[in-house]
């Protein structure tokens, strides 16, 4: 009887190590390849009805070897190394064992996995990522350029006159040529990454578009157009999440901190989770206790009691869970089931008392 097989794939960025192994346990062969498809499927390619699964460290580099195998009809899992508890005892350790131990953890059913992103939609994911490096870039240009003008002259520059400036005009602020050179050069990158910036935008939104729920998180408070666009890409599939709180830990916003005896000792996995969402969250956190009147109220409360930090992460946390029965099932925010009529009465209640 042909006995199935379990493959592992140790990754690097110039090479890579497969460990196979069958039913039992047992080694059945390893190679060494170079980072190359091709190679890959080559080897693979005679036991590719014997095999059963396949896991792939999950490095910088994982996306053109799984999205290759996938497509190729390759069973394959995303080991997320993160979670996986290095054997010990062992006195030597090399990629070979390595590979041989990811197929292992693979076959008993105990290899912690990652969630491998749709292939289409990861590349319009990771655009928006870019986004926010240009975003920063431009910040970053428009604060120096302000330095500039303000220890040159004494005078401040306002954002909007900054913005609304062609070159003939900021060769006009200065007589050095040394300050005329690098304030031309500065915002003439100030035009290129503006361009760049909406190029990105428009691929993005017209993706983001096309995601079931992305129209409803416009009605969550303080998430705007980018914010939208943000959660959504960033989210995938939203059924990976069994609860709101499962997702609102993803995103970063519960408490992570580790106490005894009321004593802070320590934090656990602090950044276990998305940073991208963690930033949606807290910049929508943001916007909605000024712009949204029960936001504020729920946050003036909570830092009363605590400090407007804490308070913040706490809205950012509501806010995530919302936005995971809004995507869940595909409704819009309902600020009842968020904050509740009782904590809107007791505000009204607390607001007329303070008018009489």
């Amino acid at each position: 009887m042909t006995k199935s097989l379990t493959v592992g794939i140790d990754l690097h960025s110039n090479n890579l190590m497969i460990g196979m192994v069958d039913e039992d346990g047992r080694r059945v062969r390893s190679q060494k390849l170079a980072c190359d498809l091709q190679a890959v499927v080559a080897f693979l390619a005679p036991y590719k009805r014997r095999l059963k699964m396949m896991a792939v460290e999950s490095t910088f580099n994982w996306y053109w070897l799984v999205d290759g195998l996938a497509a190729q009809g390759y069973p394959v899992s995303l080991a997320n190394p993160a979670k996986i508890e290095q054997y010990s005892g062992i006195k030597h350790a090399d990629d070979q064992n390595d590979a041989f131990f990811l197929a292992e953890l693979l076959r008993l059913n105990i290899l912690p996995t990652g969630y491998i992103y749709d292939a289409q939609l990861r590349p319009v994911r990771d655009l928006l990522r870019r986004r926010m490096s240009l975003v920063q870039q431009r910040t970053a240009l428009m604060l120096s350029f302000k330095s500039l003008y303000a220890r040159m002259t004494g005078q401040t520059m306002s954002l909007s006159r900054l913005k609304g400036m062609d070159a003939a005009a900021v060769r006009g602020l200065y007589e050095h040529p040394a300050n005329r050179l690098i304030a031309t050069v500065q915002q003439e990158q100030i035009a290129g990454l503006n361009r760049g910036i909406e190029q990105i935008e428009k691929m993005v939104v017209a993706k983001a578009r096309t995601l079931p729920w992305h129209s409803k998180l416009d009605t969550l408070p303080g998430v705007g157009r980018i914010l939208a666009m943000t959660i959504a890409l960033e989210v995938g599939a939203i059924e990976r999440f069994k609860s709101p709180g499962e997702f609102a830990s993803y995103c970063r916003a519960v408490d992570s901190r580790r106490t005894s005896n009321e004593k802070t000792k320590g934090w656990n996995n602090r950044k276990c989770g998305n940073k991208y969402l963690a930033w949606a969250f807290v910049e929508a956190a943001n916007f909605a206790k000024r712009y949204d009147d029960q936001s504020r109220r729920w946050f003036d409360r909570k830092a009363a009691r605590t400090c407007e930090v804490l308070a913040t992460k706490a809205l950012a946390c509501k806010l995530a869970k919302a936005a995971w029965h809004v995507m869940s099932g595909n409704v819009e925010y309902d600020a009842e089931r968020v904050f509740g009529r009782v904590a809107e009465s007791q505000a009204k209640g607390l607001v007329q008392a303070l008018i009489n």
